[in-house]
Formats: structure tokens, C-alpha cells, sequence
């Protein structure tokens, strides 16, 4: 994602093992990005996220029954493409993320209108 994306200043994370681990958070800081984590067990501390994936489970997940990873991992990529590209925001006086994002960085959006998300 780094060598896709501008870098972020801020990575906010919960304290899960992934994001804790010595792999994740040297990567973060030999990037000079700032690392924030969440207090134990204080989902409110990082809402927008908790509430990205409530969306995703109700408009998405909870819809389907899955019987192999695989096909929810290409489910949840592609609602996160739906989602940032298609799916228009309330909070955003109803915008997509990409247009508000493009616009607040002047980025030429047709340079990464094809870009998508890949999940491992």
C-alpha cells in the first residue's frame, strides 16, 4: 500500500497482536509514520473504523453464508471497493470517500481510479 499510496501521518489501530507486533510497527516508524493505538478494550477510541465494519457485516458479511475463506476475502475487498468508490456517506454530506479524498489532496483522481485494494 505504501508504494501505491501517499503515506499517511497517522496509522490508528486497536492493540491487536498484528498491529502490536515488531514486523507491523518498525515497518510504520521506518516510514516515519506516527503509530496510534487504541486504550484496551475502548472501541470508541477509534469509532469510524468499528463503524466501517458494521456497515460491511450488515450491507454485506451477515447477507451471505460463506463455506471458504476465499470467497469472503473477495466479498470484503469488494465491499471495501463499494464502499470508498460507490457507496455515498451521510457524514459526508453525501459524497463518496474517494471524492472527498481526491479533493482535500488535490490528486488527479483518473491516475487512481483503477487502483483497487487487494487483500491477503
Amino acid at each position: 500500500a505504501l508504494s501505491l499510496y501517499p503515506k499517511p501521518e497517522i496509522f490508528n489501530t486497536d492493540q491487536g497482536s498484528q498491529y502490536t507486533s515488531y514486523i507491523h510497527t518498525d515497518t510504520l516508524k521506518a516510514h516515519g509514520i506516527t503509530i496510534s493505538m487504541n486504550g484496551s478494550g475502548r472501541s470508541v477510541d477509534n469509532i469510524c473504523i468499528e463503524r466501517f465494519w458494521r456497515s460491511a457485516k450488515v450491507e454485506k458479511i451477515y447477507l451471505n453464508e460463506y463455506d471458504r475463506v476465499s470467497v469472503l476475502k473477495n466479498d470484503v475487498k469488494d465491499y471495501i471497493n463499494f464502499y470508498n468508490y460507490k457507496r455515498f456517506h451521510e457524514s459526508l454530506q453525501y459524497k463518496k470517500p474517494i471524492e472527498v479524498y481526491f479533493n482535500s489532496m488535490k490528486i488527479n483522481e483518473q491516475n487512481y481510479n483503477s487502483k483497487k485494494i487487494s487483500v491477503a
